[in-house]
């Protein structure tokens, strides 16, 4: 579409990257200065992924970061959760990432959970098969193709199936914060058993970070809401099981001391095209919201219940990216668990070029302004250096503004 429609395009690149909020560090820092392992989650948004999905992006990332080096093939693990053994979640892709000279090494998890939406968006097949779809204008085919592949997800994700999805991202957090690279399963249908003693080493020394686009935004908040929920409350979630085994791995899901570990992480979460507002309405909040201050502070009633130090929101959001919204400090008082300790930091950036077209001075292409974050070089390179700190790359340093907001 963009190619046949949209063909006049700028001279010069005056695409903006506004970034308001306090400084953040990026990946670069983690690889440095980790004393165990730098991992990174990716959280895919609507519409049908395969594993392998983030490979483009995973290829400009590991460049920016300067990994030069691979650890082998991927590892696909097919996800089950004990609450629903019979269930498959999804897919769990590792790849590590090294710089042979340095010792610098990422282990990258991207989690592949669409297939849990695609028995129920086949109801919607027939309308784009060959006795209906032939009436349609090319480009108009393509478009409903995309709609019906997309639109359906946050929809789907309102019913039932969030608990399948929300499952799957515990697993793959379970998976990240369990075991190294050496470690994990090359393939086949396993269940991460949970967080215990034997893991408090990893938990204390490993770095992670997630990055989620879209959809994947609500899922990881929620993911780690659902977290937090089920360490204070498993035997709620055990419950849900029907196997006798498996429910006593819910209950035992996590040690005390592996939580009180975990309660010291402080995980950045890079949020392209953020929807966190959006998939809010129509929800009830959190059970614990607007005492971010009893929870996150030392001095604190309930300092001791948190579920992380800090949770850095980095919320990437086009102008022109008509699902993306940037995060008021309001709705993160409101509407995100207190539990979380959550900081926000907004990113307005054009990510979709801005042209003149259809005989209308400035205009840019929403869908690209949907999924460009992933091939856009400042995104990138956020993500890998942050801002605000010795590492900032020069392209950001010229290319961005900005603005400090809060006293942390």
């Amino acid at each position: 579409m963009t190619q046949a429609l949209l063909e006049k395009a700028e001279t010069e690149d005056t695409r903006i990257c506004i970034v308001e909020g306090m400084p953040f560090e990026g990946i670069k820092p983690h690889l440095i200065n980790s004393q165990g392992e730098t991992k990174v989650a990716m959280v895919h948004g609507v519409g049908d992924h395969i594993p392998g999905y983030s490979t483009e992006f995973l290829n400009k990332l590991a460049k920016e970061l300067n990994l030069n080096s691979r650890a082998g093939d991927s590892k696909n693990i097919t996800l089950v959760s004990p609450l629903y053994p019979d269930k498959t979640l999804g897919n769990l892709r590792a790849t590590q990432l090294l710089n042979e000279a340095t010792g610098e090494k990422l282990t990258f998890y991207e989690l592949a959970w669409s297939r849990l939406s695609l028995e129920e968006k086949a109801l919607l097949r027939f309308d784009t098969s060959g006795e209906i779809d032939f009436r349609r204008a090319t480009i108009n085919r393509r478009l409903k193709e995309f709609t019906n592949d997309t639109t359906p997800d946050p929809i789907i994700y309102l019913g039932s199936i969030r608990e399948h999805i929300l499952a799957a991202f515990a697993q793959s957090f379970c998976w990240m914060a369990t075991q190294y690279w050496q470690d994990l399963p090359k393939e086949g249908e396993h269940v991460c058993r949970g967080l215990g003693d034997a893991h408090i080493d990893k938990i204390e020394r490993d770095d992670y970070v997630v990055i989620s686009h879209s959809l994947g935004s609500r899922i990881t908040i929620d993911g780690f809401q659902r977290i937090a929920d089920m360490l204070e409350h498993p035997e709620k979630y055990a419950s849900l099981g029907s196997d006798e085994k498996f429910k006593s791995m819910v209950v035992s899901a996590a040690t005390s001391k592996a939580i009180a570990a975990l309660r010291e992480k402080h995980i950045p979460v890079f949020m392209l095209s953020n929807q966190l507002p959006l998939l809010q309405l129509g929800r009830d909040p959190p059970e614990v919201v607007g005492q971010k201050a009893t929870y996150c502070k030392p001095e604190g009633a309930h300092y001791s219940q948190r579920m992380l130090t800090d949770t850095s929101i980095i919320a990437f959001s086009d102008p022109n990216d008509l699902l993306s919204y940037g995060i008021p400090n309001q709705f993160s008082e409101k509407y995100l668990d207190s539990r979380l300790c959550p900081s926000i930091t907004n990113v307005t950036i054009n990510v979709a070029k801005i042209i003149d077209a259809f005989d209308i001075k400035g205009f840019a292409n929403p869908l690209e302004a949907h999924v460009g974050y992933f091939i856009d070089d400042r995104v990138v390179a956020l993500i890998a250096n942050g801002i605000g700190n010795p590492h900032t790359s020069p392209l950001i340093k010229e290319r961005c503004e900005f603005t400090k907001i809060g006293d942390k």
